[in-house]
């Protein structure tokens, strides 16, 4: 057996209503009454679940000020207004409330916080993010990205290209996961985060950098998947299911901060740089069309994939996942027409190279324009069955 190197794990909390406490956490992380940047899913305010959050934390005397100021695939100058609303507001903590967009900002808020560049120097790590001088608290309210456990954030630039941000600083010090929080989020986005968790896990155990002590994570994660998420989707106050799809999403977020993603990933991110499109939809349509070609850079692993499915041969894989996203009712069309040339450029981008090198099966430039066809394909043949 090959070394590896396992990364940290913050502290998680899991439990129906465990939010209620979060006064009682910032205390113990701040040693005392901080002050508290509150980063929420804008979303979330009409719901009254910001205001519960909010409602909790001055319990233990802290001073609490919102920022809601981004959308979804946060936007670089979102992240540095809400870094200059915690420094004006001395933020002592940082809590980030929402799905993974939300969570991806609020880590990279704290981290920027004390920055004396802006934003997009440090893409792609090409300068080490300052050490955080804030402490950090992720409430995940949707489980899908699993950003909650990863040292990792992904921004939007403003020609619309999704950036990646990594490093220590990145790493959330506390975790949160209350199921209570994710009961009223619809089916189909209940349905698309789920999948992201799912592929994310599928992906971090049979990418190149797969290893035996990551595996835990990646199986348990597709386990608990597979066997909860259409659960979580039928029955949304189930709130045991929801619970495991948490648990999913945070071990799925702890395999990939380890080995990262892998081809549906890089294809997933080209689309949404591409056209609106939710994530988890954009990685399902990618690994529904791809996995067959995929496939052949792992069989073994991918065989693994398939056992934990309750499959019997890793022939059946494809056909059961397309399955899954059926039963899920993923849409799987795309929001506007495109050709195959500008998605396999986009996936030969600098910005998403990590994730086609992490693949398993090499890649050339022709492999690439055939995937993207492929792509197509499956989105067009969606389309047409509708």
């Amino acid at each position: 057996m090959l070394g590896f190197t396992l990364n940290r794990v913050p502290a998680v909390a899991v439990g129906p209503g465990r939010v209620n406490d979060i006064g009682a956490d910032v205390t113990h992380l701040a040693g005392g009454p901080a002050s508290v940047l509150l980063v929420a899913d804008p979303g979330l305010a009409a719901l009254g679940i910001t205001d519960r959050v909010e409602a909790a934390l001055p319990a233990g005397g802290h001073r609490v000020v919102r920022f809601e100021d981004f959308a979804s695939d946060p936007a670089e100058a979102a992240v540095s207004a809400g870094a200059l609303k915690a420094w004006e507001v001395k933020a002592q903590a940082v809590v980030g409330l929402g799905g993974g967009s939300a969570l991806d900002a609020a880590k990279m808020i704290a981290a920027m916080a004390v920055a004396d560049r802006p934003v997009e120097d440090y893409r792609l790590a090409a300068n080490p993010l300052p050490q955080r001088r804030v402490q950090m608290i992720c409430v995940p309210t949707t489980a899908g990205t699993g950003s909650e456990t990863t040292a990792v954030s992904v921004l939007s630039s403003p020609d619309h290209a999704k950036y990646w941000y990594w490093g220590d600083a990145l790493k959330p010090d506390f975790v949160i996961l209350d199921p209570v929080l994710t009961v009223g989020l619809p089916a189909p986005l209940t349905a698309a985060t789920g999948v992201d968790a799912l592929v994310h896990a599928i992906e971090a155990a049979t990418n190149r950098y797969a290893n035996p002590g990551n595996d835990f994570s990646a199986f348990a994660a597709i386990r608990l998947a597979v066997g909860s998420l259409q659960k979580a989707v039928s029955d949304p106050e189930d709130l045991d299911a929801r619970t495991r799809m948490l648990l999913a999403a945070c071990s799925a977020g702890v395999a990939i901060d380890n080995v990262g993603t892998a081809l549906a990933h890089n294809i997933g991110h080209a689309l949404g740089s591409l056209m609106p499109i939710h994530h988890g939809r954009a990685v399902a349509i990618a690994m529904a069309a791809t996995l067959p070609w995929v496939i052949e850079g792992n069989r073994d692993a991918f065989g693994r994939v398939g056992e934990a499915f309750g499959l019997d041969t890793v022939e059946a894989l494809p056909d059961r996942f397309r399955a899954l996203l059926d039963d899920l009712g993923i849409d799987m069309s795309l929001p506007r027409a495109l050709d195959a040339a500008t998605l396999a450029a986009r996936m030969g981008s600098p910005e998403n190279a990590a994730m086609l090198s992490a693949t398993a099966r090499d890649a050339t430039p022709a492999d690439l324009e055939a995937l993207a066809e492929a792509v197509i394909a499956t989105t067009t043949q969606s389309s047409v069955a509708a």
